[in-house]
């Protein structure tokens, strides 16, 4: 397992699984088939409603706890400094965890920005408490990043955003890069294309594209398998999302093989600027009303 080091010096795996729109009977299946293959980060959070499931197959896998890279996200519903608190609470008591390995807030919420920057304030409390590893944030631009280090002083570790050879974010990728944040991609693979359409069938997807294809029938490899091979040579932690125990055991097959610099720059090329999820300056508890159950 390749991994990269966080600014604070943890060490965080390049490959895990995601379980957003798992069922939670698909999740406990998928868990404890990605921690049997060989993965060591799991990637939930409180909107995916199965923290419960992915608990429970921590609780029953081949490796113990401490072996196993663990990333939940605060849902903006509690967003404010004491809702994170607690919002965090009822995260570790669904999880049946002490702490976990990376806790994140799930969206920027631009609209309600003084309860974001709040929850960021509960959240880096939680990092001097040691109750969280490390700390981060998912969908935020270079001027939100900028805005909320500016007001808080506390620069995340992370940064988990949609990420694929069609939506590079070469741009975030340098922000990133010069505030030391390392770069997880959520639907490495794609996977969004298709989530937000009326045609799935019709959408398109890195995945079918001839530089992929060509590329995997040169290596003897899958589409998926170059596609995240893609992102581990850029450094990027990639958690694809599957509830297929073959698929799982297919995507861990990355780590012998390698693509040439020239091969990563084609892929590169691929870039059409074009978000798939979305924009998460769209976000925010008016048009997202999911509340988090205790």
């Amino acid at each position: 397992m390749e991994k990269t080091t966080l600014a604070n010096g943890v060490a965080m795996p390049l490959l895990g699984l995601g379980v957003y729109r798992s069922s939670p009977e698909d999740t406990i299946t998928a868990v404890s088939a990605a921690l049997s293959t060989g993965y060591r980060l799991i990637d939930t959070a409180a909107a995916y409603r199965n923290e419960t499931e992915v608990g429970e197959a921590l609780r029953n896998a081949p490796v113990g706890r401490d072996d196993v890279f663990l990333v939940t996200k605060l849902w903006i519903s509690d967003y404010g400094y004491y809702e994170a608190l607690h919002g965090f609470d009822r995260s570790l008591k669904k999880l049946g965890v002490d702490t976990v390995d990376l806790y994140l807030l799930h969206q920027p919420m631009p609209n309600e920005w003084q309860r974001t920057v709040a929850a960021w304030k509960a959240v880096g409390r939680l990092l001097a408490e040691g109750r969280a590893k490390a700390i981060g944030v998912s969908n935020f631009s270079p001027e939100l990043l900028a805005d909320l280090i500016d007001r808080t002083g506390i620069v995340p570790h992370v940064n988990q955003v949609e990420l694929h050879p069609f939506f590079t974010q070469e741009g975030l990728r340098a922000t990133h890069e010069r505030l030391g944040i390392a770069t997880q991609a959520w639907s490495p693979i794609g996977g969004v294309m298709r989530y937000f359409t009326d045609d799935p069938e019709a959408a398109p997807s890195p995945l079918s594209h001839p530089v992929i294809t060509g590329l995997a029938t040169r290596h003897g490899k899958t589409a998926a398998q170059v596609i995240l091979r893609w992102h581990l040579q850029h450094g990027f932690c990639a958690i694809p999302k599957s509830v297929n125990p073959r698929r799982i055991a297919e995507n861990f097959a990355v780590f012998d093989f390698a693509l040439a610099d020239a091969e990563m720059t084609a892929i590169d090329a691929l870039d059409t600027g074009l978000r798939s999820g979305p924009n998460p300056a769209d976000i925010d508890t008016v048009k997202y009303p999911l509340r988090i159950e205790d």
